[in-house]
């Protein structure tokens, strides 16, 4: 069975959203184009509204951007994850959650939490210290990924209680580990922790992490930015659930 990471999350077209409903497919949101007057998109889009499914009515820009097909659908569906879902939810769902832990710039968290949800995780959450205004520039550069995936504020010490009660696997990113991603098995439910910008991840959070990773590194500069090291753990995560079928 392939990984929650490797089900396909997207739904496009009225056609195949009306299936999808009428086989009680968890559909958990619809983008459709604000200007549409297509007689069968309208039609999903009441049903998916009877149903309480949230609908957001976006531009054309939006829709292309997200959308798998040329040209772009007017109706997109998001299936296998609840946007809405609170910490304990996210941290019992089957894949990935990544925690963020002491993350200094909301442009970094912003990228960061773009990069967790076009991986396919359940769910991110943050420990920073931000003020509300740099909570929402954060979400506009992850370009509002929070609308398809759970993104939580949360501290990092109360999400790794969390996460051990869960059963999850903590893996911490970081200089300090001896295997490289691909020497580490990374499937199942893992929580993948990254430290911040200038300090990485405190010695409290490391002690608690299961296993640390290390991704090699052959510059003059000591390290990636956060996104970065974030990427190439996520891909090789995903290689090996496609691996295991």
């Amino acid at each position: 069975m392939a990984s929650p990471e490797t089900r396909d999350r997207q739904i496009a077209g009225a056609s195949q959203i009306d299936a999808a409903l009428g086989s009680g497919t968890p559909v958990e949101l619809i983008l459709v184009r604000r200007d549409t007057k297509d007689p069968a998109v309208l039609a999903v889009v009441k049903l998916a509204s009877d149903a309480g499914i949230r609908v957001r009515r976006v531009g054309s820009t939006v829709l292309g951007r997200v959308s798998r097909s040329e040209p772009p659908a007017d109706i997109l569906a998001l299936v296998g994850r609840a946007p809405g879902a609170g910490l304990d939810e996210v941290l019992a769902a089957p894949g990935a959650v990544w925690l963020l832990a002491g993350v200094t710039y909301p442009s970094n968290a912003g990228m960061a939490i773009r990069t967790a949800e076009v991986s396919g995780a359940d769910g991110i959450i943050i420990d920073a210290d931000f003020d509300a205004a740099a909570r929402r520039f954060a979400l506009r550069i992850s370009v509002r990924s929070d609308w398809y995936m759970p993104v939580l504020w949360r501290r990092a010490e109360e999400v790794l209680d969390v996460a051990a009660a869960a059963g999850r696997c903590i893996i911490g990113i970081e200089h300090v580990g001896t295997q490289a991603p691909w020497e580490v098995d990374l499937t199942g439910r893992a929580l993948f922790v990254v430290g911040g910008e200038s300090d990485g991840i405190s010695p409290e959070v490391l002690d608690r992490c299961h296993r640390i990773v290390r991704i090699p590194m052959a510059g003059f500069i000591p390290s990636y930015n956060l996104q970065a090291a974030m990427a190439a753990v996520a891909v090789e995560r995903l290689r090996q659930s496609e691996m295991l079928g």
